[in-house]
């Protein structure tokens, strides 16, 4: 493995992404405040993770349009614009009739600029690519965890949540200021529109990435629910356990590709699955505050390559078609994060929360042999 130059592009990508996953840390936490306040059942606060996934969807089916008329570097700056008006529609409002349309909006500018930050690395770093979009979601996992603490702290202390999204905005103000002329060798002119149909092993590695994705929502979007009801813990103390799954992600993300190093993309999976599900079913058993905190650092550790390796693995199986394979993969994010955590909340309203996540190693296994079945590794000298 080559040494990584984190250059400007690098780092004005990571700083793109690192803000949605300040939000994300924030968002997921809040559901169950947000929940209070609205006086809603789990069932209809799962809306907002379907609203996510709808969102998804939407900017898959954009994604090759929006690079052949923009390039990507235009279009990530353009998905990150979408996000930044959503945010104070979304902090402001009230009742699910403002704050679900509101996440539909921001999250689709959110999956636009993710899209194209995955394939501006993949693209600037053909020899490093698992490295560097690895150690992007390593730092941006530091935002992750930033945005569940200040949350947190702020609901803690009686304080309101709202702001503690809200300041996304000066960061996206900013993170334009300082990087909208840093981003280099993007393809913003001439880039052809891909298309065509793609190959049966593709789509066996895509419904894996669907259901990866399926337990890592589930996982973030109901935790804080799962301690409270398992543990007594109140609300703001559940949240702020929950940065601990984005310390582990972002350890995972940054010394995963060092660690990991002598292993392939698919086998580095298949480590970070089977991590992910001996401590869930370890977290899942656990009725202790202090050992459901530390297993959650194990889990953020499992789910942590998986997002980078499955999408390096999509791309090598889509005949150079990057953005193609990356814009279908945004159906499969989706449909993921539209489903899983609403499914589960709904299962949650009748069988309560702690049977209902027996649904997440379901969701684990089936992306296990998914990566069983096709191997991406013949593909690398392409």
């Amino acid at each position: 493995m080559n040494k990584l130059q984190r250059d400007s592009t690098f780092w004005t990508i990571t700083g793109q992404v690192t803000i949605l996953n300040f939000f994300l840390g924030g968002f997921g936490p809040t559901q169950p405040l947000l929940r209070e306040e609205q006086n809603t059942s789990l069932t209809i606060a799962g809306l907002h993770g379907t609203m996510m996934g709808l969102a998804s969807i939407i900017a898959g089916a954009l994604q090759t349009s929006l690079v052949h008329k923009f390039g990507r570097k235009n279009s990530a700056w353009l998905g990150l614009t979408i996000f930044a008006l959503g945010i104070p529609i979304f902090a402001t409002g009230n009742s699910v009739s403002v704050t679900l349309p509101a996440t539909l909006l921001l999250s689709t500018g959110f999956t636009i600029t993710i899209n194209n930050a995955i394939t501006q690395l993949s693209h600037h770093y053909p020899k490093n690519s698992d490295l560097a979009i690895s150690q992007m979601n390593g730092v941006n996992s530091a935002g992750y965890v930033f945005g569940t603490v200040i949350v947190g702290t702020l609901a803690f202390y009686d304080i309101s949540w709202r702001l503690g999204l809200l300041a996304c905005i000066p960061m996206v103000i900013l993170v334009y200021i300082l990087g909208r002329n840093k981003i280099e060798g993007s393809h913003d002119h001439d880039v052809p529109k891909q298309v065509g149909k793609l190959s049966r092993q593709y789509w066996i590695a895509w419904f894996g990435f669907y259901a990866s994705i399926s337990s890592e929502f589930a996982t973030a979007f109901w935790a804080a629910t799962l301690i409270m009801d398992r543990t007594g813990a109140d609300a703001a103390i559940s949240i702020l356990c929950i940065a601990t799954l984005g310390t582990g992600m972002g350890l995972g993300r940054w010394f995963g590709p060092v660690v990991l190093k002598r292993f392939s993309v698919d086998n580095r999976v298949k480590i970070f699955l089977v991590l992910q599900m001996t401590s869930f079913a370890a977290f899942w058993l656990s009725h202790n505050l202090t050992i459901s905190i530390l297993l959650l650092l194990f889990i953020g550790l499992g789910i942590s390559g998986q997002f980078a390796m499955i999408s390096i693995r999509l791309i090598r199986l889509s005949d150079n078609r990057p953005d193609l394979a990356m814009g279908y993969s945004a159906y499969a994010a989706g449909i993921a994060i539209a489903s899983a955590p609403f499914l589960l909340a709904f299962m949650g309203d009748y069988i309560g929360i702690s049977r209902a996540y027996l649904i997440v190693p379901v969701y684990i296994a089936i992306s296990y042999m998914a990566v069983q079945k096709v191997s991406s590794e013949e593909l690398t000298k392409l």
